[in-house]
């Protein structure tokens, strides 16, 4: 069965919700959140977990995570991005080396480096990939709870890679923070389709270079279904963010 064909089968079967989300009719804040766009996952050839060729579904999601960070910075409205940072020498299982500090890997990819220098924008550099967990310091207070509290959030709009990793890890993680009222005033959190995307291993491909079919990552197929599993736990698809 082809690919598209699988895609088609779990869209028959499992029908995802995706709307229209328009920003100004919010009654409350929203605040951005940008996963792991650094060059390791999303600059062709930049490591062993970036994309080896030039990727669609990648350069969309860097492009449309441009457009919202500078309509949100223009509105002073506030932004957390995450950087994937790893200590050298210590891999993150079950993935190879990647994103290790020094490298330049574990930094912003160049259409979004300008966000380094954004008054509106926290970077949260996490060593693993939940970036919830990854948020907690050492005294235990969390990044993203307490964005999330300073600014009076209400909505959270989610971007990133890989949308059936980090992204996910990171939605799912949160609406359970929600519902236990770790972010009071927090109501929704909003995942972009076009915002995310993930990375491609076609089994073929996974045996080629010696890796067990298991290994396997169509990367349609495994968008579709972390947007399924994050809309199953609460979280509201949009296929398109009106600022």
């Amino acid at each position: 069965m082809m690919r598209e064909d699988v895609t088609k089968a779990l869209a028959g079967e499992m029908p995802l919700e995706i709307q229209s989300l328009d920003l100004s009719s919010l009654r409350g804040l929203a605040g951005l959140i940008i996963v792991d766009e650094v060059n390791g996952f999303a600059t062709v050839g930049a490591g062993n977990l970036a994309p080896p060729v030039p990727n669609e579904q990648v350069s969309i999601m860097v492009s449309e995570t441009d457009r919202l960070a500078r309509a949100f910075t223009d509105q002073n409205w506030p932004i957390l991005a995450f950087l994937d940072t790893h200590e050298p020498g210590k891999p993150e299982p079950p993935y190879p080396p990647h994103c290790e500090a020094g490298t330049g890997e574990e930094e912003l990819v160049p259409e979004l480096k300008w966000l380094e220098d954004d008054k509106n924008t926290l970077l949260v550099r996490k060593d693993c990939i939940n970036g919830f967990i990854g948020a907690f310091d050492k005294k235990g207070q969390n990044a993203v709870v307490n964005w999330v509290r300073e600014n009076g959030i209400t909505d959270l709009l989610v971007v990133g890679i890989c949308t059936d990793i980090c992204v996910m890890d990171f939605v799912l993680t949160s609406l359970s923070a929600r519902n236990h009222d770790m972010m009071p005033g927090l109501v929704n959190i909003h995942v972009y389709d076009k915002g995310c995307s993930t990375y491609d291993l076609p089994r073929e491909t996974a045996v080629e270079v010696g890796l067990p079919e298991s290994a396997a990552h169509p990367q349609n197929i495994t968008h579709y279904m972390g947007l399924y599993f994050m809309a199953s736990r609460g979280a509201n698809l949009v296929g398109e963010v009106i600022v």
